[in-house]
């Protein structure tokens, strides 16, 4: 069976600011339904590249197809595409209903009417619709941004950091409901956000941006367990990012000093790698279990988990985090511990993969 065309599939597109390219041949597609999470650091090119999908920005090479219609050329209008503006953009001096109705061109006031308080009913504004902007909550305002792009029924949503100028409880109980309202609709969502934990929350897919450039895209899950190098480690989720050689196939050396079991696979002897771990997977030891002893420096009460940070006896200038289950006794600062690193919890990655940034 065929598998079926994406909504959206960009090929090779890239957008050059005289000799410095702010996005660099970037390929990706995203699935009819799907909700994919651009992230990345400051600078990495993912707003511009989601403006260049919006048409906001001229490309300089490379293609957009929206439902297998190329419209790289297109204006904004002709794409059939919403978008959600980090500020919102609400017209300040317009009520919600009049904001919400702005791009409508429905024949009669009383089609148009409707279609807003349909609107303002599925992102649970209903009565609001006399309100001023500046009448409004932060959150009652995403959610009025959120109608205006849904107003035109777009193939393609594009939300430009919907949620960052929010309180944190407000902004993790928006996601929530910013997913179960994606789901509901099935519009078709490319967002973009730098909260790392936003996008493994509501995203089908997740694709990395360093440097103008895709360097990894699949399910959170896959980002999360299985980066492709040490900056994605890095960068989504917390990790303990190790140096490592190989001494024999069943062992690594970390530090130059200290030995864990391990499964080098198909890497030699004396082959230099990154060995990644999360810090949930890191353990206290249990009594004659082989492990790593460490002198606890750090120690942060973060409610379901206390993390601490410990300076391994075999590079007492580096840190090793673990996550340990509310329950647990968390040792004190300055407490003698042997740390367990998991042989299956420990991915191995090419030394050359460089420093996170």
């Amino acid at each position: 069976m065929s598998r079926p065309s994406p909504a959206l599939r960009v090929r090779g597109l890239t957008k050059r600011f005289g000799a410095q390219a702010a996005v660099d041949g970037v390929d990706f597609e995203v699935e009819a339904g799907g909700f994919t999470c651009l992230i990345g650091p400051s600078g990495c090119g993912k707003t511009t590249l989601l403006r260049m999908l919006a048409g906001l920005v001229p490309h300089t090479s490379g293609s957009i197809e929206i439902d297998g219609r190329d419209v790289s050329d297109r204006t904004p209008a002709e794409r059939g595409v919403g978008m959600v503006f980090q500020s919102y953009a609400l017209f300040p001096n317009l009520s919600v209903r009049e904001n919400v109705g702005f791009g409508l061109r429905l024949r009669g006031a009383a089609a148009r009417r409707a279609r807003v308080e349909a609107l303002l009913a599925t992102v649970g504004l209903a009565g609001f619709e006399g309100r001023l902007p500046r009448e409004l909550s932060g959150g009652q305002q995403q959610r009025v941004a959120i109608a205006r792009a849904l107003a035109t029924d777009p193939k393609i949503l594009l939300l430009d950091e919907p949620l960052s100028a929010l309180d944190p409880l407000i902004r993790e109980q928006l996601r929530g409901e910013l997913k179960a309202l994606q789901r509901r609709l099935g519009v078709t969502t490319v967002m973009v956000t730098h909260d790392q934990a936003e996008a493994l929350a509501v995203g089908d897919r997740i694709a990395v941006m360093r440097a103008g450039r895709i360097v990894q895209a699949g399910a959170p899950e896959d980002i999360y367990h299985r980066p492709a190098d040490a900056f994605v480690a890095g960068f989504v989720g917390a990790a303990n990012l190790i140096e490592a050689e190989v001494a024999e196939p069943q062992v690594l050396r970390l530090w130059g000093a200290a030995a864990v079991a391990a499964d080098a696979g198909a890497h030699p002897a004396g082959a230099r790698l990154t060995a990644v771990i999360r810090p949930e997977a890191v353990r206290l030891a249990l009594d004659g279990e082989a492990s790593l002893p460490a002198t606890v420096t750090g120690r942060i009460f973060a409610g379901a988990v206390t993390r601490i940070e410990a300076a391994p006896a075999a590079a007492p200038d580096r840190v090793l985090t673990a996550d340990l289950p509310a329950g647990a006794a968390a040792p004190l600062v300055g407490a003698q511990v042997r740390l367990v690193l998991p042989r299956e919890h420990l991915r191995l990655l090419p030394s050359s993969a460089g420093p996170v940034a």
